[in-house]
């Protein structure tokens, strides 16, 4: 499996996860932490569901994977269908994860020029991801600022 095609296939889950996320009433955003090619956590945004301050999707799918050993992280992905915020960068750089997997960064861009001196960063552009944001904070404009911070 290439790359590329490797990457599709792990953001393919994070977004199963978004759409679950929206299917539950929350915000469509999805992320799963692979290591040695298999998903080892999935999460999505739960701050609706649980009322919770902090429960973005990359947040939820780390604690959804357990306790792992600082070396397991250093061998982890995180792929996230939206470029993660300060609070989530901050935990993967925590983390020492050094690849970070995005299905896009129009609809909101994270701290990517930081983040980038630790981490790979993969922008996969993917436009189902967009779509899904964009029709998301069309129609919940209320709930993603409140998500968002404004």
């Amino acid at each position: 499996m290439t790359g590329k095609t490797a990457h599709l296939k792990f953001m393919k889950a994070a977004v199963a996860e978004a759409r679950k996320g929206l299917r539950e009433g929350g915000i469509p955003i999805g992320a799963v932490l692979v290591k040695g090619g298999r998903i080892i956590g999935r999460g999505h945004n739960r701050r609706v569901q649980k009322r919770s301050a902090i429960l973005h999707a990359e947040m939820d799918c780390l604690e959804n994977a357990g306790r792992l050993k600082a070396a397991d992280y250093r061998k982890c992905a995180i792929y996230s269908t939206l470029s993660p915020c300060s609070m989530c960068t901050g935990a993967i750089l925590l983390y020492k994860i050094p690849t970070v997997v995005i299905g896009e960064n129009r609809t909101f861009k994270g701290p990517e020029s930081y983040s980038r001196k630790f981490v790979k960063l993969v922008n996969l552009d993917l436009p189902e991801c967009k779509k899904m944001m964009a029709d998301f904070i069309e129609a919940r404009p209320e709930l993603w600022n409140e998500d968002i911070g404004e």
